[in-house]
């Protein structure tokens, strides 16, 4: 039986989770957190009856405690949420919550002796090396549940390490993959929101569109798989099918191929080393009758440079990525508020890491520094915007 853990169980990632474990007899749920959707959670916590939940909002948690059946211990705050992620009737923790905040529960969980199912690739982008390192420390797995590095995960299953020349992330290209450019930078929220295959939370979604959700992808798969900056690479692929591919020296590449839906990607981390039966129904080559065609192009820099400012915060290290990924959770959310245009998202991006002054070699300190700098640097740069 795996005990599991499910952090962000109120969000789509969570929520998906919690579809997969209810066709799984060998996995029962020990706890549950969220944010602030106390009323979500408390109709999960009835469906699943796990042994404690948390809430990151403190001001939640006497609500959420009256809305629990009885015997469910309430958690309240980071500490509360940490603390659930070192839970002792947990073997295994997913983190699908949103941002930065999904770093600390996570260095808890392997600090703990948990095995990880990582959907919150910020953890990464800003603490990499701090995970990656408690994870040796710990002997625990990272598991990827993203669906691109799920998508290479089990395609270097069994592969030598010394065998790998690359490995290629796909992107969809997002809502303005064929938009001429000239008008890009007026595009909306809603047409931002519309994305073409995948259905997210919004904060993802608007980095699909810029393709930084890739960029941040591409700074992720360099810890996952401890890969130089030149061994990653990202293709357009509009059909979504192919998730990741791995090309090996002598020519040859392996690819992962499956219907977009991240159900299959949690299966496989909450089932690892198992594959089992799915809830996703097989994937038909007949299409609409004229079969399938799959397309794969490099994106253009023009078009995407929130990806150009990935890779450079990948050459550069330290804390650049930390500050690049919060000042992007500030932007985005400045343009969702409608108090930046699109293209504004890059500009101030690029003008918070010109700003920076990075630490090479980051403490959890330093990130955290280093995140707090960016949120308010960013903020101030928007208001100059407006």
């Amino acid at each position: 039986m795996r005990r599991l853990v499910v952090l962000g169980s109120t969000g789509s990632i969570g929520r998906s989770t919690l579809e997969v474990v209810e066709h799984l007899e060998d996995v029962q749920v020990v706890g549950l957190s969220a944010r602030r959707n106390v009323d979500v959670l408390a109709a999960q916590a009835a469906r699943f009856h796990p042994q404690a939940v948390a809430v990151e909002d403190p001001g939640q948690a006497r609500r959420l405690q009256g809305l629990l059946p009885a015997g469910i211990e309430v958690l309240a705050g980071r500490d509360g949420v940490a603390a659930l992620a070192a839970h002792p009737g947990a073997d295994l923790v997913l983190v699908a919550v949103v941002g930065i905040a999904g770093l600390l529960p996570t260095l808890a969980a392997l600090r703990a002796g948990k095995d990880v199912a990582l959907a919150t690739k910020e953890a990464l982008v800003a603490g990499g090396s701090l995970v990656t390192a408690q994870a040796r420390a710990s002997g625990k797995m990272l598991l990827p549940v993203d669906s691109e590095h799920s998508a290479i995960f089990q395609c270097l299953q069994d592969t030598p390490r010394p065998a790998v020349r690359r490995i290629v992330l796909t992107a969809s290209g997002g809502p303005f993959l064929h938009r001429p450019l000239e008008t890009l930078s007026r595009a909306t929220p809603e047409e931002a929101l519309s994305h073409p295959t995948w259905k997210m939370g919004q904060k993802i979604t608007v980095d699909s569109a810029t393709l930084m959700n890739k960029g941040f992808e591409v700074l992720e798969a360099r810890w996952l798989f401890d890969l130089a900056p030149e061994q990653i690479d990202v293709v357009i692929h509009p059909q979504s099918l192919v998730h990741g591919m791995v090309e090996l020296v002598d020519g040859s590449m392996l690819a992962q191929i499956a219907p977009p839906d991240m159900r299959l990607a949690i299966q496989f981390a909450l089932t690892y080393p198992e594959r089992r039966v799915s809830l996703l129904r097989p994937l038909s080559w007949e299409g609409s009758g004229e079969g399938i065609t799959m397309t794969f192009a490099p994106p253009e820099p023009e078009r995407y440079p929130c990806l150009v400012l990935a890779r450079e915060a990948l050459r550069a290290g330290g804390t650049v990525p930390a500050v690049l990924n919060a000042a992007n959770e500030v932007a985005v959310a400045l343009f969702l508020e409608r108090r930046i245009p699109f293209g504004e998202i890059p500009v101030l991006l690029r003008r918070t890491l010109d700003a920076h002054r990075p630490v090479v070699t980051p403490t959890l300190e330093d990130v955290q520094v280093a995140d707090a700098w960016a949120r308010e640097t960013v903020t101030r740069f928007g208001v100059e915007v407006r």
